[in-house]
């Protein structure tokens, strides 16, 4: 029904329309913040990338990883549509670009992670990290190093 601002009739009686309505247009949802499982393993084919169309996206997935090109569309589509990409024609094909840089999402996911499961206490997330058995010297020294570089660019 067209809006022309007046009330509008239902079963022959007058009903006002309310002030703040546009019967056209539904409340837009908020775009979440965070991927799915699967929407990650097509932002890490198109962050490897830079950019590519869905062709490009689906050669870029784990071997063995059976998709329909018609599934592999819509999940692009679907990020498309949550701005975490965005999409250009180039002749019949869309070619899609990540918007959201790989680290600022790992950042994202990491405050997220930290507030969801480890009360938003970072050094409770890190401990747990650290006391993981499975991590080498090597790594725990490469901890240390950018907790030392950290530390040390903080006092600066």
């Amino acid at each position: 029904m067209p809006d022309t601002g007046k009330p509008f009739s239902v079963c022959g009686g007058s009903v006002a329309k309310p002030a703040n309505s546009d019967l056209g247009h539904m409340r837009q949802k908020k775009k979440p913040d965070m991927l799915t499982e699967v929407e990650l393993e097509f932002m890490n084919a198109l962050w490897e990338v830079e950019e590519g169309s869905v062709r490009d996206v689906l050669t870029r997935l784990a071997p063995g990883r059976n998709l329909a090109y018609t599934s592999a569309a819509t999940i692009l589509r679907i990020l498309d549509e949550k701005g975490f990409v965005t999409s250009e024609k180039s002749g019949k094909t869309l070619i899609y670009k990540p918007i959201l840089a790989k680290d600022t999402y790992q950042t994202r996911s990491l405050k997220n992670l930290s507030a969801k499961l480890f009360d938003n206490t970072p050094a409770a997330l890190v401990a747990r990290l650290v006391d993981d058995e499975g991590l080498t010297q090597e790594s725990l020294e490469e901890i240390r190093a950018l907790l030392d570089r950290r530390l040390g660019d903080a006092s600066d």
